[in-house]
């Protein structure tokens, strides 16, 4: 028994949309099933698939439907061109989603490899700047989605011409653009590729300690040691000075001051030091010295200095070295500690 369909009617449109769909849920399993057996051997081709899956499948079907609608009744009513440019918009914006998606699993797996072949200040600089490529292409394919969505309307592309034909307001145009957002955009661009900052630093900025948590286009989010997060704009770091300490290396020296008395015996206080960052393993065993560095106020200040392998271990040594040289000079040495000398002289009458 045969069906005659009029595709040209209701009934026929109903039809024509349910066998587009059925034909996009078979070009999605099928694509799905082969980026399974591939993946059998190339793990990574099945995580892209799972990654990629909705957006795919949502582009398949957007366009099937639109195949659909337009081969049927809907496609030789009056009204199908704006129905048509509402497909095409959709089609528009679940494109830059799927592209986006594939930029978004290539960066991660490329930091990902990073993160298993460099260390320290390289490991920092090239993720910075996988992040923020990663981020400029994101914004990048926004824009160019946005901008073949305006214009799909006659009248926009009309308004895009005469702008584009004037030097003159486009210079304009940019010029404001570049005071705010275009100028925090190129500082972070800055940023990145001029190795200044990278996630993981260690800086000190507005008199505040703390770890360089993010870099986005626009913004720096500085990750204080109490976990209060510090937000600066990119602009700041190119035309403001910051204090950082792992510019070229992790390793820093720290120090301990202690104000003492005349009399502390300044060998047996070198021999205690030398035992209590031997004992740690966070002296990196680089330098250490014990020096008399003031003499000041009836005190005399004694400068510890050590080194470390990061910020961490040093704030850890420095605190180990201040508690156990205070509780050593109490039970060992309390003639060391800071004293009051007072001279009283008796009047003859």
């Amino acid at each position: 028994m045969a069906f005659n369909i009029d595709w040209v009617s209701w009934i026929g449109t109903i039809a024509a949309i349910g066998l587009a769909l059925v034909a996009a849920f078979v070009a999605v399993l099928l694509v799905h099933l082969i980026a399974a057996l591939v993946g059998r051997s190339a793990p990574w081709v099945a995580e892209l698939s799972r990654r990629v899956r909705t957006p795919w499948a949502v582009v398949v079907a957007i366009v099937a439907v639109w195949i659909a609608c337009a081969i049927s009744l809907p496609g030789w009513l009056d009204w199908w061109p704006g129905i048509s440019r509402l497909f095409l918009i959709a089609t528009i914006i679940t494109g830059a989603w799927l592209l986006a998606a594939l930029a978004s699993f290539g960066f991660e797996k490329l930091m990902a490899q990073d993160d298993g072949t460099a260390t320290g200040a390289q490991a920092r600089r090239r993720r910075t700047q996988l992040v923020v490529i990663h981020r400029l292409s994101l914004v990048v394919i926004a824009v160019i989605a946005l901008g073949a969505v305006l214009f799909t309307f006659p009248e926009m592309r009309a308004v895009g011409a005469s702008l584009l034909a004037s030097a003159g307001i486009a210079s304009i145009i940019a010029g404001l653009a570049a005071q705010s957002i275009l100028g925090n955009l190129i500082a972070g661009i800055q940023i990145a590729f001029t190795d200044a900052i990278r996630v993981g630093d260690i800086v000190v900025v507005e008199g505040e300690w703390g770890r360089i948590g993010e870099i986005n286009l626009s913004y720096v989010v500085v990750y204080i040691w109490d976990e209060r997060r510090l937000v600066l704009p990119c602009s700041y770091f190119t035309t403001t000075p910051f204090e950082t300490w792992t510019r070229r290396s992790d390793q820093v020296l720290g120090t301990v001051y202690m104000d003492l008395d005349w009399r502390v015996p300044m060998d047996a206080v070198r021999a205690k030091f030398t035992q209590i960052i031997e004992a740690s393993d966070a002296w990196d065993r680089r330098d250490s010295s014990v020096r008399v560095t003031g003499s000041q106020g009836g005190f005399v200040t004694v400068r510890f200095v050590i080194s470390a392998k990061d910020a961490g271990d040093q704030w850890t040594l420095r605190c180990a070295v201040r508690e156990q040289m205070m509780t050593w000079l109490q039970q060992e040495h309390p003639e060391a500690l800071p004293n009051t000398r007072v001279l009283m002289e008796s009047s003859e009458r």
